[in-house]
């Protein structure tokens, strides 16, 4: 079976003029935001060749996903992406707030702009703002991705695609929501690569009714994340070659020309575990979820660690000994 650096091979030399924006570009479009731009140069304009010459002098373990560097190398060199220009890069984490946040605005050779918004990073912090999510309404990254779409439709006329991975696609279908009524008529679709739902009284809302039919969800078949809170709207199952919460990696995620492999339902232990989260947030209030999740943290920053590739096994040994404390 074939995965999106398959797919780029294949139909990376045909422009999207020639062949339009499928769901696989949108895919593609989304990891873009996971580059690691803030170790190089993004004053100015770039395109996806020029990054792909920065990127070579990038350590593999400086990005994401292992897929990711052979992914920006091979969009470098083919004629479907080499040309494709990349902006307004924006980056922010701050600890004290709890927030990490990025997204970069791509713009399409059909003259549409996609904006793209990076999900976790390697950060504890950033991993901490998604469990927020069991007991805040609004997490900061996604009032932060709030002000950036707004940034860009006030710089851009164009009309745009918004999307994400993980917790990017939903802080994309956020922004979407809560955008100005003139800003949602210009947005043509938002998709949702395997991110968490939303709490039910966002839900409920009208601005999400409004843009509910442009909303497009895809999560693997055993997916943990993606399933988190709630969605209402209807999910596209893609098959991945992986297991459980490794799934979650979109290079795992298999394609069949230009389209994802797609399955009839999900597997008996993502029901399984979607039903537990389900009942643990059921039977527990608002301020037991905030302090359970506020205590594990506590425990893992006890050991120093920034990010997870920190989390020696050393320091873990040390993580047990501060439980006992604690």
């Amino acid at each position: 079976m074939a995965n999106i650096l398959d797919y780029v091979d294949w139909r990376g030399d045909l422009s999207i003029k020639i062949n339009k924006l499928n769901e696989l570009d949108n895919m593609i479009m989304s990891r873009l935001s996971y580059m690691p731009y803030s170790l190089i140069d993004m004053n100015k304009k770039e395109t996806i060749k020029s990054l792909g010459e920065k990127f070579k002098k990038i350590d593999a373990d400086e990005f994401g996903m292992p897929g990711d560097k052979p992914l920006i190398e091979k969009l470098s060199k083919s004629n479907r992406f080499k040309d494709i220009e990349i902006t307004d890069y924006y980056s922010n984490t701050v600890y004290e707030k709890e927030e990490q946040f990025s997204a970069i605005t791509i713009h399409l050779p059909n003259k549409e702009i996609y904006l793209s918004y990076c999900g976790t990073d390697n950060t504890l912090v950033g991993w901490k703002e998604d469990f927020n999510l069991s007991f805040m309404i609004n997490i900061p990254a996604q009032i932060e991705g709030l002000k950036y779409v707004e940034k860009i439709a006030s710089k851009y006329p164009n009309k745009m695609h918004l999307g994400g991975h993980s917790k990017g696609g939903n802080v994309a279908v956020y922004s979407a929501i809560f955008a100005k009524k003139e800003i949602q008529n210009r947005i043509i679709d938002v998709t949702n690569h395997d991110g968490p739902g939303f709490d039910k009284s966002i839900i409920e809302r009208g601005e999400y009714k409004r843009v509910l039919n442009k909303i497009f969800t895809y999560i693997p078949q055993s997916s943990i994340i993606g399933r988190l809170l709630e969605h209402e709207e209807k999910y596209k199952i893609v098959k991945s070659i992986q297991k459980g919460i490794m799934q979650h990696d979109i290079y795992s995620w298999q394609v069949l020309g230009t389209k994802f492999v797609k399955l009839n339902e999900v597997t008996n232990g993502s029901e399984i575990i979607n039903e537990t989260v389900r009942t643990w947030l059921k039977n527990t209030t608002i301020e037991q979820r905030e302090n359970f999740i506020n205590i594990i943290y506590e425990i893992i920053s006890a050991t120093n660690a920034k990010t997870l590739k920190e989390i020696s096994l050393s320091k873990l040994k040390n993580m047990r000994s501060y439980i006992k404390i604690v």
